[in-house]
């Protein structure tokens, strides 16, 4: 069973929609005992980062998130859900992450760019990864951000876009866990084979 965390802050249909199409079973919840029980967790989410562990933590979500993360069990994180696996943002100074990734998370800088980052880019393949499993370099995926990841280890990198100056982590991951900062579910054939891969894995 995969388990989406429902916090108020997620894009829950189209995630579940996608998975469910690609034979995945599927749970939405806001049960920490369903977090504590699911055999594969995805963490959405489309907001900001400090309204979104105010609600985490008022749905008694955060701890149960931390002890999965700690877990052998797969995880998937999408968008604001790959930003709330670090330890701090720029965009809720104050407010502490789930601390998964050791690093913060800051805004574009360059006054020459467009913010939000909107639409498609390329994703240059920097590790190898099972979600990433017949995902040919410099695809592209959508992607609707204005902050992104600062991590402390880069090898925790799978992948990197590039807008106007500013060079990103579009993909982060662990033995266990893999987060990205564009939405797979919205990313056409490249986004649903990551998701079909997560199913598999």
């Amino acid at each position: 069973m995969i388990v989406i965390v429902d916090y108020g802050m997620g894009n829950l249909r189209s995630v579940s929609k996608a998975l469910e199409n690609l034979g995945g079973k599927i749970k939405i919840t806001s049960s920490p005992q369903d977090i504590q029980g699911a055999d594969k967790l995805v963490l959405p989410g489309v907001g900001a980062f400090g309204d979104a562990i105010e609600e985490l933590r008022r749905l008694n979500l955060f701890d149960p998130l931390r002890e999965f993360l700690s877990s052998t069990r797969p995880f998937l994180g999408i968008c604001l859900g790959l930003q709330l696996l670090f330890e701090r943002s720029e965009e809720a100074i104050g407010s502490s992450g789930l601390g998964f990734f050791h690093g913060s998370v800051e805004r574009f800088k360059s006054q020459q760019i467009k913010i939000p980052h909107m639409g498609w880019n390329q994703v240059r393949l920097t590790a190898r990864h099972p979600l990433l499993e017949g995902i040919p370099d410099q695809s592209f995926f959508y992607f609707v951000h204005s902050y992104y990841a600062v991590p402390s280890n880069r090898k925790i990198v799978m992948g990197e876009t590039t807008y106007g100056e500013e060079t990103f982590p579009a993909m982060a991951g662990t033995e266990t866990s893999f987060a990205t900062q564009f939405h797979p579910e919205k990313s056409q054939k490249a986004g649903l084979a990551i998701l079909k891969n997560f199913i598999k894995w």
